[in-house]
Parts: C-alpha cells; sequence; structure tokens
C-alpha cells in the first residue's frame, strides 16, 4: 500500500486501539522490507511501550450539565482500577467483549449488527456491581454518572417520569457510563398490588425509555432483589451480568490483592477458609479492621489475631449473635 494511504488509515483509525496496532504494524513491516531496520525496530519499540502504558482516557469531552438533569445525576470520579477486583472467568469474558464491542462500535454498525450499551448487574449486596460499574467506566475512559434515585423519586410522583426523561436524553447526549442502583426501585413489578398506580407508569415510562435510548457510552442497572423487577424489564437490556459471593479460590485471590502491599506475619490466604459464604465487601471489611488493628497498636504487621478477631467481629455483625465458630 502507498506510503500516503497508510497514513491516511492511521490517522482515520486513532482512538480504535486494535485498528490502529495493525496499521502501525504494515507501516513497520514496509520499513523492514526496505532495509530500514533502525527505523523499523525504533517504531516497534515505541509501539509495544505506548501499549503498555496506555492509561484510559475520556473519549469525549463532557457537556456542560444541562439544569434539567443537575438535580439527579451526580459525577463520581473513579478511585478502583482492575486490579481492585476479583470477578469470575465468565464475568471476566464477557466485559472484554463488551470492551471490544464499544472500541469497534463503527466496524459492528457497518456491519448492519447492534452494539450491546444497556446491561442489567444482578446479585445480592456487598459482591461488586457497583465497584464492577467503576472499574468498567475507568477502563472504557468514559465518565461515571450515578443516578440519584432519593431525589429522583422523592420529588411528586406525577414527575418522576419526566424527571427520568431527563436522565434519558442527558445519557443520549453524553458518553458516559450512567448507573442506576437499586433498580428495583424504579423498575418494580407491576403485578404488585401494594404499589401505587402512579409508579406503574412510571414502570411504562421506564421500559419505552430504555427501548429507544442508544446511549453513546453504557447504561447500567444494579438490582440486588432480581426477583422484584417487572417481568418486561429483561428484554429491555443488550446483557444481564450475575454477581456472586465469591467461592474459595477468588477469596484467596482477593486477600492477596488486599495484603499486596501490607507487612503481614501470616499467611492471609490459608485464612479463607474462615470466610466462606462472606461478600466482597464483608472480606473487605475484615481485612481493613485487621489492618487498622495492627496500626492502632503501633505495630509494623498485621498479625493472624487480628484477622481473625476482624472475623469475629464480622459474623457477630452480620448475625447479632455472641455465638462463634470453635474454628475462631
Amino acid at each position: 500500500m502507498a506510503r500516503g494511504e497508510l497514513m491516511k488509515k492511521l490517522l482515520a483509525s486513532y482512538g480504535r486501539d486494535e485498528e490502529f496496532r495493525a496499521v502501525a504494524e504494515q507501516i513497520i513491516t514496509e520499513e523492514e522490507q526496505k532495509n530500514n531496520k533502525v527505523l523499523a525496530r525504533s517504531l516497534r519499540k515505541t509501539l509495544d511501550n505506548s501499549a503498555r502504558s496506555a492509561t484510559p482516557k475520556a473519549l469525549a469531552p463532557l457537556i456542560p450539565f444541562p439544569d434539567a438533569a443537575n438535580d439527579f445525576i451526580e459525577r463520581i470520579e473513579p478511585e478502583h482500577t482492575k486490579n481492585d477486583i476479583v470477578l469470575t472467568n465468565t464475568n471476566l469474558r464477557i466485559f472484554a467483549g463488551l470492551i471490544r464491542e464499544f472500541r469497534r462500535a463503527e466496524d459492528i454498525r457497518r456491519h448492519g449488527l447492534p452494539v450491546r450499551s444497556k446491561l442489567l448487574f444482578c446479585g445480592p449486596p456487598g459482591c461488586g456491581k457497583t465497584l464492577c460499574a467503576e472499574v468498567f467506566s475507568r477502563e472504557l475512559g468514559l465518565p461515571l454518572f450515578i443516578v440519584k434515585l432519593d431525589r429522583l423519586i422523592s420529588s411528586y410522583l406525577g414527575e418522576t417520569a419526566t424527571n427520568i426523561r431527563k436522565i434519558f436524553e442527558f445519557a443520549r447526549k453524553q458518553p458516559c457510563v450512567l448507573f442506576f442502583d437499586e433498580f428495583d426501585a424504579l423498575a418494580r413489578s407491576r403485578d404488585d398490588v401494594n404499589e401505587h398506580s402512579e409508579l406503574r407508569r412510571v414502570v411504562n415510562s421506564i421500559l419505552i425509555f430504555i427501548d429507544r435510548i442508544r446511549p453513546k457510552g453504557f447504561l447500567v442497572a444494579a438490582t440486588n432483589l432480581d426477583h422484584s423487577l417487572d417481568p418486561a424489564i429483561w428484554r429491555r437490556f443488550d446483557e444481564i451480568i450475575w454477581f456472586g459471593k465469591p467461592d474459595r479460590l477468588m477469596v484467596e485471590k482477593y486477600l492477596r490483592v488486599k495484603f499486596k502491599n501490607v507487612e503481614v506475619a501470616f499467611d492471609p490466604v490459608a485464612q479463607a477458609v474462615l470466610l466462606e459464604g462472606f461478600s466482597y465487601a464483608e472480606i473487605e471489611r475484615v481485612c481493613l479492621s485487621a489492618i487498622k488493628t495492627a496500626v492502632l497498636e503501633r505495630r509494623r504487621q498485621v498479625r493472624e489475631a487480628d484477622f481473625r478477631l476482624a472475623v469475629r467481629d464480622e459474623i457477630r455483625r452480620r448475625s447479632g449473635s455472641a455465638r462463634l465458630s470453635p474454628m475462631l
């Protein structure tokens, strides 16, 4: 391919990592064929270094907050990275696919295919749904906005559907991850006899809005009460992702993450057996409590006794009982 055409193709692929790298590889190969080996090596080294050091960046500037949506949306700066979360192999595969689709969206649409952009996270509390939304937005390089449901629903019931429309309109214009936590508060089953008729109309509005929206980023809804959702909600989402409590191997991996920069006098991974049935939020509390005990006692190392005491406290907290396992 002529050099000019290659350079045009390179510039056109900017922002789509895989295409950009493929064209860059073509240019490097061409230089190698011309026996410009020093230049080819230099280009390849630069390309490899940029791939390793690349950090996610916002793909579009933030539009000014419209007054209409400002009361109901809050921007959150992601603090966690993919190294702070442990996911099942299935969920890792799904998220990798979603990120790849997003980056190759134009190619997919050119073939007349839809890009998945509406996600439903389901699972018990403390199992990583909110954290995953944060890490997902960081990996995509998109800003994260949290919907403030208390403000949304506490307004006059007759205005709730109008307020939801404002939020969806914002997501249509702004490339972002728009996160609805406790989504069941908005999309509760219309068959529930205890629900107010106005809330049924809100569900009808939600169904219409989700159907029609083609977000520039992602719409993510999360619920701990998947059984409470209206049956018609499920098919409106492009992907449903299930979060559960971690198994032994996932607990061990999580403990390695939490204690990787902490000096310890015991093997945290060996304590995984004590955390069977715990959620990630509970395990994190145990780890932080054990570390704080060492800090408060002015010790450099966290001891096994600190960890086991933290486990005892977590069991007491979750069960309201003083009776503890003899293992502790």
